[in-house]
């Protein structure tokens, strides 16, 4: 491989053998280095092959911006887990190395973070949170002031944001108490409890979060040739159909999105197979 950039010691941009730009990192890997010149290979620690189009140089300049100790961390606790795709995408490792870096100085101070999602984290996104308290765990292996057991709710949103590789976490933030107000939604509309660990209920939730990218990324379902199909489920469950109605205005208004009318009826389809898996409310 050959050197491109040095950014700092600790990191550089690299073109390997197939052409392709990469970011490397290593301690003492950039020490000097010159442009042009091969990478020391044994120095190497990890390599994060840049995607979805994302500019390398930027995301070497955002990697370089991190304590490099941070970014191991965040690396080797991530590969412990077996969680090697997330820690080879750079973007995300800057939010989730950043997030750690905070957390450890407010270990270190003594203050703890109370996370307001906790509970729809938890039950919203059952596998993120346990792969996030294995993560917390591996981490805490690793440091001298070991991380609260919240912080675990932290890690589990990032993991969750690893779905729209992206290191923002406003959008999970609004998709996360999104999906939680539509499942009070239907369980007002239709007079049932709904229960976050069913098996209805969760698939509803993973067709709202492949729905949220879709519409991030303006690619919603809308084939003429489905269109028989969503009148077909609007017929069969009528009720259904009016409450993902209002599910839909819900997404405009917070959102500024309007959804098509296939993924309305989509919509109406899972409602539907949450109301009728769901236990009737005694309160209602």
């Amino acid at each position: 491989m050959e050197v491109l950039r040095v950014f700092n010691n600790n990191l550089i941009l690299a073109r390997d053998e197939n052409g392709t730009e990469v970011i490397l990192t290593g301690r003492g890997l950039g020490f000097q280095a010159r442009p042009g010149s091969p990478v020391v290979r044994e120095r190497v620690v990890r390599v994060f092959r840049p995607d979805d189009g994302r500019d390398p140089d930027h995301l070497a300049g955002l990697l370089a911006d991190i304590p490099p100790e941070h970014l191991q961390l965040v690396g080797e606790a991530l590969t412990a887990v077996g969680l090697e795709r997330i820690a080879a995408k750079p973007a995300l490792v800057v939010a989730m190395a950043d997030h750690v870096g905070f957390a450890l100085d407010r270990a270190a101070a003594g203050d703890t973070v109370e996370y307001p999602l906790l509970a729809e984290v938890t039950n919203l996104y059952a596998e993120e949170h346990r792969q996030a308290v294995a993560l917390l765990g591996a981490i805490n292996q690793r440091v001298r002031v070991p991380l609260p057991e919240t912080e675990a709710v932290g890690l589990a949103l990032h993991l969750v944001n690893a779905g729209f590789a992206s290191g923002d976490l406003s959008q999970t933030y609004t998709m996360t108490g999104l999906i939680h107000q539509f499942l009070d939604v239907v369980a007002a509309a239709h007079d049932v409890e709904v229960a976050p660990g069913s098996v209805s209920v969760g698939r509803f939730v993973t067709h709202l979060r492949y729905l949220f990218v879709r519409i991030h990324q303006g690619r919603q379902l809308d084939d003429r040739r489905h269109s028989e199909i969503g009148d077909a489920i609007r017929r069969a469950y009528p009720e259904a159909a009016a409450t993902a109605d209002q599910l839909a205005r819900l997404v405009q208004l917070r959102l500024r999105a309007t959804l098509s009318a296939d993924e309305v009826a989509y919509l109406a389809l899972h409602v539907a197979r949450v109301a009728q898996d769901a236990e009737p409310d005694p309160s209602a």
